[in-house]
């Protein structure tokens, strides 16, 4: 029955069914095929994984983020990074990072921080003389921080499946999501350097005081709902609407970018982004129900811990496991599937749970940049205009960085659990 599951499962990938109906397909063909139980349980079991109220946080950041999107936030936001680090060697490439790491805080998608930055600086970068292909590359990595830094997605989805507070994984994503940001302005420099891409003119004083005056309305949201948060002012669920409110007051009244007209194209955008993830959520919550009907967890536990019981080598076969993952199956899926099976086996070697979520979410953000499932990569070939087989050989390096940031918060987990600590 197990090798039905996977292979079925590969099978449908092969023939480029959806993620989340191949989940789905897979477990309802074993459950009859093998007679294990009856196949209302389907119906039952996907339902069930998605009615938790701690996932009502996830329309309502979705919708936060769309409303954020079309209020203007992202233009202001650009504005203030670009008289930053916009006059540094590379500084375009900079200014898609920074404004990628604080829109990232304001939206929690990785997709959506890609379009919404991309559409303004990729074509901006490729004008003062990027390639294409790295414009593209540098945004759409740049828009992975979008599921590292919170509020995150995958984040409240790890919280909810490994049982851990959704505010302690949010705390938990602030010191990785600014570690793996430097690094990327880092390597942006060199490349810059290398390449000969300067800077753009300096801001004055003045120039950036104001850029900064704009944006400040945009920079305050995730001070307040992460700070009510853990000032205990209300849970994350709670936040989420908060979001939603201060996102549409922002945009609508204060900024007046967003107009009635351009509601009921907000509301049908986040109602399909929620429809595509909620549907994902409750078919790998079936899927993983039927892992652990068929004892699979065990099995990998006890193979794992037959290799070795050291804690490195253990993260380095996670780290390498999850990479791969990360390119066929989308994160939130991932999470779900995997967390059950792999976080017992690290409880048993002594990481903290918190620690391995922010491992497990790190690495499955670079599967948004690596073929053939990179969400991100599909985002800015679209703005870009150019072919995916040209913009895969481009993230290269990219992924590289990427893997060596997770080593190194695999290995120094106070940058994963200081802030939850304090």
């Amino acid at each position: 029955m197990i090798l039905l599951l996977f292979i079925s499962l590969i099978a449908f990938f092969a023939l480029a069914v959806p993620i989340a109906v191949s989940l789905g397909l897979s477990a309802s063909v074993v459950i009859w095929w093998g007679d294990i139980t009856s196949l209302k349980l389907v119906v039952q079991q996907t339902f069930n994984s998605i009615n938790s109220f701690p996932l009502m946080a996830i329309p309502f950041f979705i919708l936060s983020g769309y409303l954020m999107q079309h209020g203007g936030i992202s233009k202001r936001l650009i504005d203030f990074a670009g008289n930053i680090v916009g006059h540094i060697t590379g500084g375009l490439a900079m200014v898609a990072i920074v404004t990628s790491m604080f829109f990232a805080a304001i939206s929690g998608s990785g997709a959506a921080t890609t379009a919404a930055i991309g559409s303004i600086l990729i074509p901006a970068m490729i004008a003062h003389g990027y390639s294409d292909s790295y414009a593209s590359a540098n945004q759409s990595v740049s828009g992975a921080l979008g599921i590292i830094i919170p509020p995150s997605i995958p984040l409240i989805l790890y919280g909810i499946a490994a049982k851990q507070s959704v505010g302690d994984m949010f705390l938990a994503g602030i010191l990785p999501g600014v570690f793996v940001t430097m690094t990327l302005l880092l390597a942006a420099y060199f490349v810059a350097k290398k390449r000969g891409y300067m800077g753009v003119e300096k801001s004055s004083l003045s120039e950036t005081l104001f850029s900064f005056k704009r944006a400040i309305l945009s920079i305050m949201m995730p001070v307040i709902v992460l700070g009510g948060i853990y000032g205990g002012v209300f849970t994350p669920t709670e936040a989420a609407v908060i979001a939603v409110a201060y996102s549409f007051i922002v945009g609508f009244i204060i900024y007046r970018e967003i107009k009635i007209k351009d509601l009921a194209n907000i509301f049908r955008q986040s109602a399909v982004t929620t429809s595509i993830v909620l549907i994902i959520i409750g078919t790998a919550g079936l899927f993983g129900f039927l892992l652990n009907r068929l004892n699979v967890p065990t099995m990998i536990s006890q193979a794992f811990l037959s290799v070795t019981t050291n804690t490195i080598i253990f993260i380095i076969l996670v780290n390498l496991l999850l990479l791969v993952v990360g390119m066929f199956i989308e994160a939130a899926a991932a999470i779900l599937i995997f967390v059950p099976i792999l976080l017992p086996i690290a409880i048993q070697l002594g990481m903290d749970p918190v620690h391995f979520g922010i491992i497990m979410v790190v690495n499955l953000a670079i599967g948004m940049i690596t073929p053939p499932v990179g969400i991100n990569l599909f985002v800015a070939s679209q703005i870009s205009k150019i072919k995916i087989n040209v913009l895969s050989k481009a993230i290269i390096p990219f992924v590289l960085i990427l893997f060596a940031d997770v080593l190194i918060l695999s290995v120094f987990p106070f940058l994963s659990t200081w802030l939850p600590s304090i």
